[in-house]
């Protein structure tokens, strides 16, 4: 039997497998999003829009840029999933020491308590990025091509209705807790559920190695000193229109996004307590739910660019209808304003799944099955410096304005239509 005919299809135990292991992380990782969550935490530790901005970079940085040397042992090595079980369980950990230095802490919190979440939440995201290489590849390996979109969207669905109890637990614990305390029992919830998640991929094992093939006999050797693994992305990235311009437009996807972190800014200047954050998670957990089954079909039936043109165009929604509320400038009474944002949450969570959902399934797609390692690491590695512009994105809130935030990830979401259109004259769609 062909590899690729061995591989789980949908519906089969070790889809469903992967799938629950997804779901658990997601819900667990929709308990501390960064968007809402450590957000409000980090505005409610500090007031500094320049921390609110890092908490956002740290985490992207810190899953992309260890990618390069995951990559490249990853590559080398027979097996892959000792990777993921030593990020997977070890971010978990992070969070349940987040959980612990948050119970210990006291009110009014010092800078001290700020400065030991950051540290925590930095050594956090590093982790993280040990998994993405692995799990890329094993899922790869794992799950044929035609189910890829709709495991992912049984992830994510899975993973909405299991945030939607979180985002529940979440509100409750904010309005009947002190902040800190509340935040502490959050933390908590996220660390075991992720526990969960990295036993439940841990038991699905992992699929024998592919054979190099001969549609791949062209593309640059990945092997010998880490050097030379460098010298031959430099090669990858020059030689592979595909992986170039898909990595062209994720760069403009990190400034599309940008802006997600400063929505609770605007939230809670415009008069919003932090209890309400329950809600807007709940909001867009819900955005993410509902989107699901659409991203799914568009992404298996029609192909994963078009999902990623697809959820371009919707990217466009949250920016614009921040910049409508912000230009109401604070005469919006308080139940008209969090209806607002809880809406523009549920086009948050609806976008951000699409995105996901298209990113993994492209990037799956163009990556060589016997080089998937090394193209993952490549590939996030060169995306990484676009983790940073949450950070000149402060800036601009603290010098211009937040209005001037919103109307540059609107830019950017434009530019990028573009990109996607090269990219489809590229494979001739």
């Amino acid at each position: 039997m062909p590899a690729a005919d061995a591989r789980d299809r949908a519906g089969g135990a070790v889809f469903w497998k992967i799938a629950g292991a997804g779901a658990t992380f997601q819900a667990g990782s929709s308990a501390v999003d960064s968007a809402t969550i450590v957000a409000g935490l980090v505005n409610h530790l500090t007031g500094n829009v320049y921390a609110v901005g890092a908490t956002t970079a740290i985490l992207r940085l810190g899953w992309l840029l260890p990618q390069i040397i995951i990559g490249y042992l990853a590559q080398r090595a027979q097996r892959r999933l000792p990777f993921y079980a030593v990020g997977a369980f070890g971010r978990a950990g992070c969070i349940a020491l987040i959980a612990l230095l948050l119970a210990l802490a006291t009110e009014p919190a010092g800078p001290w308590l700020a400065a030991g979440f950051l540290a925590l939440w930095t050594l956090y995201a590093f982790v993280s990025g040990i998994v993405a290489v692995p799990y890329n590849d094993i899922v790869g390996r794992a799950i044929a091509p035609g189910a890829r979109s709709r495991m992912l969207a049984w992830r994510f669905f899975g993973g909405g209705v299991l945030a939607l109890g979180a985002a529940s637990l979440v509100h409750r614990a904010l309005a009947t807790q002190t902040p800190l305390t509340a935040f502490a029992l959050i933390f908590a919830l996220a660390s075991v559920l992720m526990f969960i998640s990295s036993a439940s991929f841990v038991s699905v094992g992992e699929p024998p190695a592919p054979k190099a093939s001969a549609s791949t006999s062209t593309l640059p050797v990945i092997d010998g000193k880490f050097g030379q693994f460098l010298k031959d992305g430099v090669l990858v990235l020059r030689t592979d229109g595909r992986f170039r311009l898909f990595l062209y437009s994720h760069w403009l996807s990190g400034a599309t996004l940008l802006a997600l972190p400063f929505y609770v800014v605007a939230a809670t200047s415009g008069g919003l307590g932090i209890e309400d954050l329950g809600i807007l998670l709940g909001a867009q957990t819900a955005g993410s739910l509902a989107s699901n089954p659409l991203w799914g079909r568009i992404g298996d039936a029609r192909g994963k660019l078009t999902l990623l043109r697809g959820v371009g165009w919707l990217r466009m929604i949250p920016p614009a209808g921040a910049v409508a509320i912000l230009a109401a400038g604070g005469e919006l009474p308080p139940a008209l304003l969090l209806a607002a944002f809880a809406v523009l949450f549920f086009f948050v969570g609806a976008l951000v799944n699409g995105m996901a959902i298209g990113f993994l399934g492209y990037l799956l797609e163009i990556s060589p099955d016997d080089r998937r390692p090394a193209y993952s690491g490549y590939f996030n590695s060169l995306a990484s410096p676009a983790a940073l512009l949450p950070l000149a994105v402060a800036a601009v809130a603290d010098l211009i304005s937040l209005t001037a935030v919103f109307v540059t990830a609107i830019a950017a979401a434009v530019l990028q239509q573009f990109l996607y259109a090269r990219l489809a004259r590229w494979e001739g769609d």
